[in-house]
Order: C-alpha cells, then sequence, then structure tokens
C-alpha cells in the first residue's frame, strides 16, 4: 500500500500546485483588467483558467483537429473570450504584462492549431463572441466581426439580398477574421478574385491597445493584414468588404471518374483548360484512392465538382466548347441560388434550411493534416500515371485540385501579400483524415501526407516552391523567435508571400517591434532584442 498512498501524495501535491499556480495566473489576470477598466461581473463572464469547470468546454468548442487535443498538448493557461472591444484592448495590455504568450483564434480551422496550441505557456484571446455583420445593400458593403463565420455572414447577405454574395470559402463553419487574413478563396475567385481583393477597411488592435482603422493604421499595415495573416500584427476586430453582384440562377455538378473511363486523359485535358474556361466556371477535382470492385483492391477516383455563375444551358454551351472531354451532361446539372451553392458545397442535402449555415459546431471533430503545392506547368499523363500509383501504394492521402486564372491571374502579386498571382494553373491541397489518436496511426498518415508531398517535387512550383498562407504547414519551416528569427521565417516566408516578404518583415518591425504578436510561424521583426526574443521560449 506504500507505494501507492506515495503515489497519491505526490499526486495530490502536485495537483494542488498547479491549481495554486492556476489561480494565481488568474488572479493576477483578473487583477489586471480591473486596473484597465473591467468590472469583476464582466471578468468572471469573460475570462476562464484551467480551474473553472467550463474551461474545457470553451477550449474544445473550436478545437477543428484532434492532433492539437491529446493529453500531451500543452493547453492554454487562460482563456479569454471577449464580447466588448475594451476588454480585447484589456487582454493585450494585461497580456503584455505577463509572462504568456497571446494566440488570437477566431474558428479553429488553422489546420496547424496555431491559434490555440503553444509550445510556450500561453492565453487564448478567442473572437468568438464578437461575431456582428451589417450588411448594407445600398452601398454594396459589409462590416464583419473577426469572430463570425463564414456561414453566417453569407446568411445574412441572402437576408438582405439575392442578388449580392462575397468570395469566400465553401466551410461554412470557418472563421471570417482567419480566413480574409490569410487571403481566403472560394469557389467565385475566378470572376471576383480572393477575400482580399474585396476589402475596403478594417479595424485592427495594435500591440499599445489602440484601436485603428484603415486611415488611422496607414497603407502599410491595411496592406500586410490583407493576405500576410492578422494575427502578426495585431487583433483584427472587423473587416468591411465589398459585396459582388451575382446572378440569381446558379448551376453546380459533380462527376465522378475512375481510370476505366479514362481519368487520365480527362485530368491532362482539365489542367489545360480549367484557368483559361470561362471564369463564372470553377472546376474543382478531389483525386482520391478508393475501394475498387474487387474487394482489397484500390483505385483511383476523380470526382469534378463545379460552380458556375449562371443557368445549366449557358453552362452546357461553355463545357461543350471548352472541355467536352468530361461528357456534361445536363441530368448531371442542378440549377440554384448562390447560397444554395453553399450548402451543397458543404454537403447538405438539396432543400436544407438555410439556417443550417449558422451552425458554428461540428458534427464530429477529427485527426487530419494538411499541405499545399502550385503547379504551373501542366502534370504530363506518365507522371499523372506514376502519382496514381503511388497514392494508390499510400492508400489514403488524397489531393483536392483547385483551378486559378481569370481575375486571380490578373492582379499583380504585389497588390496583396498573397503571391500566387499570374501563371498558376492550379493549387493542391494534400488531404489525409482519420479518426484514431493512437500515436503510431498519427505519425503513420502524417507520414503518409508528408512523402506524397515529396513525391510531388518534380511536378510543382520551384525557386521557392509555393505554399498557401491558410493552409498552414509547420513542416516547410518555424521560428523559435529567437536572435535568427528572420532567416528562420524567411524559410517558410518566402513559400507562403515569396516577394511580398520583407515587405511584411518591414511592416512587421514598425508596428509590433517587440514581436509581442508571434507564433512559430509568424512574420519575424527585424533587430530583434535577444533578450525580448528568447522570453519564454527556453
Amino acid at each position: 500500500m506504500f507505494p501507492f498512498l506515495l503515489f497519491l501524495s505526490i499526486f495530490t501535491s502536485n495537483s494542488s500546485l498547479f491549481a495554486a499556480a492556476s489561480d494565481s495566473i488568474y488572479d493576477n489576470f483578473a487583477y489586471c483588467l480591473t486596473t484597465n477598466g473591467i468590472s469583476s461581473g464582466q471578468i468572471a463572464k469573460v475570462l476562464y483558467s484551467p480551474t473553472n469547470s467550463s474551461f474545457s468546454h470553451v477550449f474544445e468548442a473550436y478545437v477543428r483537429n484532434k492532433r492539437f487535443n491529446t493529453p500531451t498538448i500543452r493547453k492554454p493557461s487562460l482563456i479569454v473570450t471577449p464580447s466588448e472591444v475594451q476588454q480585447v484592448q484589456a487582454a493585450i495590455l494585461c497580456t503584455k504584462g505577463s509572462e504568456l504568450q497571446l494566440q488570437i483564434r477566431s474558428g479553429g480551422h488553422d489546420f496547424e492549431a496555431l491559434s490555440y496550441v503553444s509550445s510556450v505557456p500561453f492565453i487564448i484571446l478567442d473572437m468568438f463572441n464578437l461575431r456582428s455583420i451589417n450588411v448594407d445593400i445600398a452601398s454594396e458593403t459589409a462590416w464583419v466581426q473577426a469572430g463570425a463565420t463564414l456561414g453566417e455572414l453569407y446568411y445574412r447577405i441572402w437576408e438582405k439580398s439575392n442578388l449580392h454574395g462575397f468570395p469566400a470559402g465553401l466551410c461554412p463553419t470557418v472563421g471570417v477574421g482567419g480566413h480574409i487574413s490569410g487571403g481566403g478563396y472560394g469557389s467565385m475567385l475566378r470572376r471576383f478574385g480572393l477575400t482580399v481583393d474585396n476589402v475596403l477597411d478594417a479595424q485592427i488592435i495594435d500591440f499599445k491597445g489602440r484601436v485603428l482603422d484603415r486611415k488611422a493604421m496607414g497603407e502599410d499595415l491595411f496592406w500586410a493584414i490583407r493576405g500576410g495573416g492578422g494575427a502578426s500584427f495585431g487583433v483584427v476586430l472587423s473587416y468591411k468588404i465589398n459585396l459582388v453582384r451575382i446572378p440569381e440562377i446558379h448551376t453546380v455538378f459533380r462527376v465522378q471518374k475512375t481510370q476505366e473511363e479514362n481519368a487520365t486523359d480527362i485530368l491532362y485535358k482539365w489542367q489545360n483548360v480549367a484557368d483559361k474556361i470561362d471564369n463564372d466556371l470553377f472546376i474543382r477535382v478531389l483525386v482520391q484512392p478508393v475501394t475498387g470492385k474487387v474487394k482489397g483492391q484500390k483505385i483511383i477516383r476523380l470526382t469534378f465538382m463545379a460552380s458556375f455563375l449562371g443557368d445549366a444551358n449557358r453552362l452546357l454551351s461553355v463545357m461543350n466548347t471548352g472541355f467536352p472531354e468530361l461528357g456534361l451532361k445536363k441530368s448531371d446539372c442542378l440549377q440554384m441560388s448562390w447560397i444554395e451553392t453553399m450548402l451543397w458545397w458543404y454537403n447538405f442535402k438539396i432543400g436544407t434550411p438555410k439556417e443550417a449555415l449558422l451552425r458554428r459546431t461540428l458534427d464530429s471533430v477529427i485527426f487530419f493534416k494538411r499541405k499545399s503545392d502550385y503547379v504551373q506547368t501542366p502534370i504530363p499523363k506518365y507522371a499523372l500515371e506514376s502519382l496514381f500509383k503511388k497514392m494508390v501504394q499510400l492508400g489514403k492521402t488524397g489531393l483536392v485540385f483547385n483551378p486559378y486564372g481569370g481575375r486571380m491571374s490578373e492582379i499583380p502579386e504585389n497588390e496583396t501579400p498573397f503571391p500566387h498571382r499570374s501563371g498558376i494553373i492550379f493549387k493542391i491541397q494534400y488531404s489525409v483524415n482519420w479518426e484514431n489518436g493512437d500515436p503510431n496511426l498519427i505519425s503513420k498518415y502524417v507520414g503518409e501526407a508528408r512523402d506524397l508531398y515529396s513525391f510531388m517535387t518534380p511536378l510543382v512550383s520551384k525557386n521557392p516552391r509555393q505554399s498557401f498562407l491558410n493552409y498552414r504547414d509547420l513542416d516547410i519551416g518555424t521560428t523559435d523567435d529567437g536572435k535568427n528569427s528572420y532567416n528562420e521565417g524567411k524559410v517558410y516566408g518566402l513559400k507562403y508571400f515569396k516577394g511580398n516578404f520583407d515587405r511584411l518583415v518591414k511592416v512587421k518591425t514598425m508596428v509590433d517591434p517587440q514581436n509581442f504578436f508571434r507564433d512559430e510561424q509568424s512574420i519575424p521583426t527585424l533587430n530583434l532584442q535577444t533578450s525580448q526574443g528568447s522570453k519564454g521560449r527556453k
């Protein structure tokens, strides 16, 4: 019995120490909030420590990747859930006075969980309560707060008009703050460009706690938070967006092909037309290893998913002229409104009430790994065949091909931090999902995605090999915020931003010289003070 009692005593003692430390951090932070004008009644509603019974629920509500919610992953020391701007300002100022790092979360869909995980003690500033949306059809604009979801934004636009939309993502639970600031895209990107190509103004809180709009922050910072990632520069409160005019009727289709149905030739032709076909047409391709007719046999299946700004007759005319190889028939086409296409893309059943877009939670949370690439030259047929064999061999990782061209290729690379413009045929997302938290499975499937990424090296962009910021991937480089942070940041920075990286560094140095807003892939500063940069990282 003695060893057990000794263990119990040690466990109880450590638990008590943890609780005491947690309470101390909470008390100090709460006191700081009061000195910055936040009442005790407000504090009780917005500040959570690990000893609070609601802490786990608040933390897990916006965890979208179970890889980052295992027992070995460090949890935040505090979570702040502001409902007023003054509370955000106070949280920033109080974090500055602590030994903790600030992580900013608006939706939790960041693929490497940088908004709610860190290697050092940290606080989550969770923006989900700040989600007001003000749509003004007369001016064809809207102000939307960072904590709103894309689904909520689309629904509020639809409430006011069925002839207006916004060119953003296809997953309704994604948070607006991260999506827009990272250069979010959707099925209308070939006609209207990215989210950041349709942003008119913004509000951000800097490291001094000041609320700045476009005029106050200046054009350099306004440029940076339209594709450079807002969390490197401050806390983005809201964006003023330009609504786009859309037709009343949209058409979608989903067509599948296997290798037995000439999939290789069809995909090769898709590469040669997807970025050049009518700008109203967006054709995504899912390339997936699936079980074939023979038990245990894997085959490659292509799923062509498309959205068209117009009716089925015009779509068929466009397809018959530009991409007849797919063999699209009128019976493949579904006509619907723009808001209904948003439900369709997320695999809701036809006829699902539009209120489904207001749901902020997921039906299930999975384990996953994502990576990205860009293709500038069509992949030859022989290489596509080799790719299919490799995917069948690996067994689970799929690819998503997203076409560019159109408006995307017309905008100069330096117009926003997002540089992947002219010359890009399509973007690749590497995607692997699983449901079991066994560490061996995590290692297996993450390794599988990395293996396929390595295989693709000769077929994708080079010097640099480009990556998409909103598909965060820590494999391509990280910084530990020390004296070498610029050189470390340049490794991933050139992949995400190409020639725009150094301008982002200059803006960062100007607006946040002490590198208060940081994470493992943030924009570094120049002339960073070693003592400040090393703080909390050893």
